[in-house]
């Protein structure tokens, strides 16, 4: 079984971009505590994504490549609006930094994450790192495609 292991953080407002990142859409078939079920386009590829109820930082995790067309289609079956953002990777060491800018109607948000291999994984704190945000579901992109952020 797949298992994500991951910790977000808000960034600071003096971060910039460095590179060109990757655009992302991203939206969503089902989207329960329980479960959700993501469909995205990333660099012009497709990919489904089911993922089970958060335990702290730690979820059930399942991800797979769909043909681009397939998924382009799936997205027109999501809720709207769709979550738009733009990644960045920041690799340090071992792990590696990704840090999302939001569009749309989740403009004006910047956050980063870092996938760990256990909860207690030790990582050094980036200077544009800012409060941490992984246990507050509104942060979740589910949440964010119900609730953007620039309602809040």
């Amino acid at each position: 079984m797949g298992k994500e292991i991951e910790r977000k953080f808000r960034v600071q407002a003096d971060w910039q971009p460095q590179g060109a990142g990757v655009r992302i859409a991203q939206g969503y078939l089902c989207a329960v505590p329980e479960r959700t079920v993501r469909v995205r386009v990333r660099g012009g590829r497709g990919y489904l994504t089911v993922k089970g109820k958060n335990e702290g930082i730690s979820r059930a995790e399942f991800e797979y490549e769909v043909p681009l067309a397939d998924a382009e289609a799936m997205l027109q079956l999501c809720e709207q609006p769709l979550i738009e953002k733009t990644r960045y990777l920041l690799p340090q060491g071992e792990l590696c930094w990704e840090v999302d800018v939001f569009a749309g109607a989740n403009e004006g948000l910047i956050v980063a994450e870092i996938e760990l291999p256990s909860p207690d994984t030790p990582f050094a704190r980036p200077a544009w790192l800012g409060e941490e945000v992984s246990d507050d579901p509104r942060y979740y992109n589910s949440s964010l495609q119900r609730h953007p952020y620039k309602e809040w």
